[in-house]
Parts: C-alpha cells; sequence; structure tokens
C-alpha cells in the first residue's frame, strides 16, 4: 500500500496528522498562497481580541510553524514559549525562531501543564478542535496565568465542524452541509490529500468550558470577512457566505 493510500486509510488527528507523509508539504503550500483564509479571515479577526502583546510572557498552544511566534516577538512580547504535537511543525519553527527569544517544544496540547502564574497571555490558533477532552486544557490555562492574564484562541467554526458529509471533492464548492450540529465529538474526513480526525463542539460548549475554568468570556469574533483584504470580489462573497472560523477571548479575574 503507497503512502497516500496508507494516509487516506488511517485517519489522524493532530500533530500525528501533519507528519503524515505528504500532509505538511501540501499545508505549507496552502499557507503560502496569498488567498489562504487564515491569513485573510482568522488572523486580524483573532488580532483584534489579542490586542497588545507588549511585555508579555505567551505561550501558544499549537504553535504550528512559529510565524506567527515571530510576528509576536516582533510585536514586542518578552518572551514566547509554542507547542506542537507535530515534529514538522516543530522543527520549522525552531528554524524561523531561531536566534531569537522564542522556545518551541514538541508537545501536544494535552500533555501541556505549567507552573502556576507564569505567563500573561495564552493564545491557540486552529489547534483545539484536533483535541478530544479539552477541560483539562482550559484548566492547566488557568493555572498558566497570571491575575489578569488573557486568553485568546481560534477554532474552526462549529457550522464547519458539524458535518464531515459536507467535505466532499467538489470544486467549487456550491453549497455547505449543516447537520447534528448539537451531537458533539468525533468527526472525520479528507483534507490535504489524507484522513483527519477532528472534534466538533457547539458554541455554547466552547464558552462553557472558559466558564468551568474559572476563566471571564470577555469577546467573541466569527471573523468576519473585511472587503479591503480581498483583490477579487468574487472571493470576498465566497468567503462571506458562512463563518470559517470562530474566536474566544477571555481573562483571568484579578
Amino acid at each position: 500500500m503507497s503512502h497516500e493510500s496508507l494516509a487516506k486509510a488511517r485517519p489522524r488527528a493532530g500533530g500525528a496528522f501533519y507528519d503524515e507523509p505528504g500532509v505538511f508539504h501540501r499545508y505549507t503550500t496552502h499557507r503560502g498562497t496569498p488567498t489562504n483564509p487564515n491569513d485573510l479571515v482568522e488572523e486580524p479577526a483573532l488580532l483584534d481580541l489579542l490586542g497588545s502583546v507588549m511585555d508579555k510572557r505567551v505561550l501558544d498552544l499549537g504553535c504550528g510553524a512559529g510565524t506567527f511566534g515571530q510576528s509576536l516577538l516582533q510585536a514586542g512580547c518578552h518572551s514566547y514559549v509554542g507547542i506542537d504535537a507535530s515534529l514538522n511543525m516543530v522543527t520549522t519553527a525552531q528554524q524561523v525562531l531561531d536566534g531569537t527569544a522564542g522556545q518551541v517544544h514538541h508537545q501536544s496540547i494535552e500533555q501541556f501543564s505549567a507552573e502556576s502564574a507564569t505567563y500573561n497571555l495564552v493564545v491557540s490558533r486552529l489547534a483545539f478542535h484536533y483535541v478530544d477532552q479539552l477541560a483539562p486544557v482550559f484548566q492547566q490555562v488557568r493555572k498558566a496565568l497570571t491575575s489578569g492574564g488573557r486568553f485568546v484562541f481560534s477554532v474552526e467554526h462549529p457550522v464547519i465542524t458539524s458535518c464531515a458529509r459536507g467535505w466532499d471533492s467538489r470544486q467549487p464548492r456550491s453549497d455547505w452541509l449543516v447537520d447534528d450540529y448539537f451531537v458533539t465529538g468525533r468527526r472525520e474526513s479528507d483534507w490535504l490529500g489524507a484522513r483527519v480526525v477532528k472534534y466538533h463542539r457547539t458554541i455554547e460548549d466552547y464558552l462553557s468550558l472558559v466558564q468551568e475554568a474559572g476563566l471571564c468570556f470577555t469577546r467573541l469574533s466569527e471573523a468576519r470577512p473585511r472587503p479591503e483584504r480581498f483583490h477579487s470580489e468574487a472571493d470576498f462573497h465566497r468567503r462571506s457566505r458562512i463563518p470559517l472560523f470562530l474566536i474566544v477571548a477571555a481573562t483571568v479575574p484579578q
């Protein structure tokens, strides 16, 4: 059986998915395109909720290839620590952050733990939908944050994760399928040439997890596309049909 066939036959979650042969290359190629929704839609909305990072001690859960950490350091954060379960991501991130105050560790989000009140800011971009049990993770985030510290994360929007049947090979996509919205849990779909496992939660679920961890919810964004960021009106209208991302901000009570 070829690597491609094997990747499609065995669903993978999180870091294991991005370490599948070919997946990481296809991912980096996708992220390198000027029309990728991460840069056009998710990042500006997340930066709005993030606010100033000047002099902040930052932890990034699911840091990916390290480019966001590089941006945070350039924006003046005091220190940056990223963790990721993918060896491909960690290797790339270490190269990107070489010579900076940034550190990267090969570790799954589920394994993360930190000393109390270690960070002023914990951020996570598009990683938590790969995690089965989020409650312990959010509890660790609460422990790791200082008084008044901030927690900002993005995930694939629940209308996207709700129904794996919506992910098929039709190009261009003519419609979106939202189904089984309140049936939370594991989903499998084909993406980047392999079979991936994600975990669906409702918007209510994410906000409940924040509150149950002892954090105070402050803001929510569905990353409404901004026309000035698009070179094509057709692309702007295509990205405006449904929300692709959910972004949540919370703080530790003072």
